[in-house]
This record gives structure tokens, C-alpha cells and sequence, in this order.
């Protein structure tokens, strides 16, 4: 009986190993679908000869259009009131002592709001007198530039004080101008950053003195209770929110931006 199970065992195991050896050459007799092709694409990268004068005019259009996409972000910080903005909001979150809170992002793109909101008369003007006009193609290109900055100087000028303007006139050895339209704009610009870094820094200051006066009225009488172990800033830091919701801060730090623009 044995002999028996253990030939039958021995004739399956062979008739399977035939099997699993027949399948593959089976497999290569029988012709199959054939698998689609995917086609690559082929990229040519090289420089060729211009053969018209209009082909040179459009790379260099395409040129300076790249470039001016590339320092719009410093543009906007620097011909605008982004600066002012922006670093008063950044004194604010400071004075509070809360860190983090509001976050960066909230405060740049508040910033960026408050600072379309006070351009929007000069980026009116532009669009009315300049861009408009060009796309239409009623003026050219260097009209519409002429155009567009009168405005944008106007507002630089306005905010500029003539002490600024005077000290990069001293540093770059140039005549002084007889007026307004007379200072070049590579010498206003620098000027009224600095103009606005002061301006902003005042601000900053107005806000800072209540924060000043509630850290030192809280340290003084933690000091007094004899709880010299315990920060000032964890007692003082609610205090110093509730008070700046109790006055309405934050309308009044827009209100006293957008003041300082008024003058």
C-alpha cells in the first residue's frame, strides 16, 4: 500500500514538473497582443540666427518683462507704504509680547491690503492715464512710463522728508536740484525708505509706551507681594490683551497709519 501512494505521489510530482516546463514554451509559440507604444517626445534646445529685427525687439521685450516680474516684489516694497505697514503692525504684535500671534503671514497679507487701500489713488491714476492708454495703443511705451511715475513720485515726494533728500545729495557729490522734477528717482527712492523707516519707528513708539507702563505697574507689584520667582511678562501679558481690546487696538493702529498718510 505504501509502494502504491508512493508511486502515485512520485507520477503527479512528475507530471506537474512537465507542465511548469511546457507553459513557458507554449507561451513563446503562441503570438500575444502586442503592448502599445508610448511615443517620447523630443526636446531641441539651440540658438539660431535672428533673420528679422522684430525677432531681437521681442526677445528683449520678453527679457525685461522677466526681469521687471522679478524685482516687482522689492518694487512693491520700496515704492509703497508696505514699509510703514508693515513693520508698525510688526511693533504691534512686539509691544503685545505674544510671540508668534498674530502670525507673519496674517500680518504681511493684512499689510498687503492696507497698503493696495492707501495706493489706490496713485494705482488709479497710472491705470487711468497710463496703462490704459498704452494698451490701446494711443501712446508709447516711453509715454506710458513718464506718465506712470509722475503719480507714484508724487506720493514718494509727499512722504519724503528734505532732509533725506538732501543727505544722498551730499553722499553722491550732485548738484541740488532747482525743484521737485529735477530729483532723480535712483536718489528719491533711498530717501523715502528711510523716511518711512523713521515715520514707522515713531509710530512704533506711541504704541510701546502703554505696554512699557503696564510690564513695569506689574513687576512692581509682584515685587511688593515679595513674588520675585514668578515672570512679570505671564501676569502682565493678559492684562496688556485685554486692555488693547477694551480700546479697540487694532483700529486704532489702522486709523493712526492711515493718518500718517494724510499729512
Amino acid at each position: 500500500m505504501n509502494r502504491r501512494l508512493l508511486t502515485l505521489i512520485a507520477a503527479l510530482t512528475g507530471a506537474l514538473v512537465l507542465v511548469v516546463l511546457a507553459v513557458p514554451a507554449l507561451a513563446q509559440g503562441v503570438p500575444g497582443p502586442t503592448a502599445p507604444t508610448i511615443p517620447i517626445p523630443r526636446v531641441n534646445i539651440g540658438i539660431s540666427p535672428a533673420t528679422k529685427p522684430t525677432d531681437v525687439a521681442l526677445a528683449l521685450q520678453v527679457l525685461v518683462l522677466l526681469t521687471i516680474l522679478t524685482l516687482a516684489p522689492t518694487l512693491l516694497v520700496l515704492l509703497t507704504s508696505f514699509t510703514r505697514i508693515v513693520v508698525v503692525l510688526s511693533f504691534v504684535r512686539t509691544a503685545l509680547g505674544t510671540q508668534q500671534v498674530p502670525p507673519t503671514q496674517v500680518l504681511v497679507g493684512l499689510a498687503l491690503l492696507l497698503t493696495f487701500f492707501v495706493m489706490n489713488p496713485v494705482i488709479q491714476d497710472i491705470n487711468t492715464n497710463a496703462l490704459q492708454p498704452y494698451l490701446g495703443n494711443k501712446i508709447t511705451q516711453s509715454a506710458a512710463l513718464d506718465r506712470a511715475q509722475k503719480p507714484l513720485r508724487a506720493f514718494m515726494f509727499k512722504q519724503t522728508r528734505e532732509k533725506d533728500i538732501a543727505l544722498f545729495y551730499s553722499l553722491s557729490k550732485e548738484p541740488r536740484p532747482a525743484k521737485q522734477d529735477d530729483v532723480p528717482t535712483y536718489l528719491l527712492v533711498p530717501a523715502f525708505v528711510i523716511s518711512e523707516l523713521k515715520t514707522a519707528f515713531q509710530i512704533g513708539f506711541a504704541i510701546y509706551i502703554p505696554f512699557i507702563v503696564i510690564d513695569m505697574v506689574v513687576a512692581s507689584v509682584l515685587l511688593s507681594m515679595g513674588m520675585m520667582m514668578i515672570p512679570p511678562v505671564i501676569i502682565s501679558l493678559p492684562f496688556k490683551i485685554l486692555i488693547f481690546l477694551l480700546v479697540d487696538g487694532w483700529n486704532l493702529t489702522v486709523a493712526a497709519l492711515f493718518a500718517s498718510f494724510q499729512r
